[in-house]
């Protein structure tokens, strides 16, 4: 009968950690996207000098919004983990 209740407790905090492995998707993606918006900003660097200064906000509020996302899913992983 002990071993039924220590079973029960662990496969509920399996769907803990499945759960919270799934919400870090989220900053795989982030970093995906991070990556996009860099590269994408040195390629039109690259390609016209000249208008690289001026987009350089563009690409700070481009990687914040993409990085928000990534720390977005670190939370909900982390409200799974500890607070479900």
């Amino acid at each position: 009968m002990e071993n039924e209740v220590v079973t029960a407790v662990a496969t509920a905090d399996w769907g803990k950690y499945i759960g919270a492995g799934l919400a870090c998707i989220g900053m795989a993606g982030a970093a995906m996207g991070v990556g996009n918006v860099a590269g994408n900003y040195l390629s039109g660097a690259l390609r016209n000098p000249s208008a690289a200064a001026s987009q350089t906000a563009t690409l700070f509020i481009g990687m914040a919004f993409a990085e928000a996302l990534g720390i977005f899913s670190f939370l909900v992983a982390l409200l799974l983990l500890f607070a479900a």
